[in-house]
């Protein structure tokens, strides 16, 4: 396996460093424009000609327009503005999570409320080979 930076070790993990943001600098401005009601009006009113507004690349347009919630962080999305997307779509922080995870909603609340994740298999993908 070949390791980019220290982070890419870590399973399940995607890390909003000064790469990704500059990655998603023009995802992430999407998405936060969604917390004003006037551009939230102009997106439901034509989601196509809303998003072309943001020079993004065609993937995170696609994504974005898909609800491809995992791909948008991998293609530079924060978590906290890609939440203003779902948000727009009726799904709060604890959906989305549980939709990322693949948990589903309460399955997700539970690990939560009972700790978390264990750590064991779960600290770096280099203890998977063999």
């Amino acid at each position: 396996m070949t390791i980019e930076n220290q982070y890419d070790d870590i399973p399940g993990t995607i890390v909003f460093d000064s790469q990704q943001a500059a990655r998603g600098y023009h995802l992430n401005q999407f998405c936060i424009s969604l917390r004003l009601q006037k551009n939230r009006d102009e997106y439901t009113a034509n989601r196509e000609e809303y998003i072309d507004r943001f020079p993004m690349t065609a993937e995170q347009r696609d994504a974005a327009l898909n609800q491809e919630w995992t791909l948008l962080l991998e293609l530079g999305g924060n978590i906290y503005y890609t939440s203003k997307l779902a948000a727009y779509h009726g799904i709060n922080f604890q959906e989305l999570a549980g939709l990322m995870t693949g948990m589903g909603s309460e399955s997700y609340r539970a690990m939560m409320v009972s700790g978390g994740r264990s750590i064991d298999g779960n600290r770096y993908k280099s203890e998977w080979e063999e």
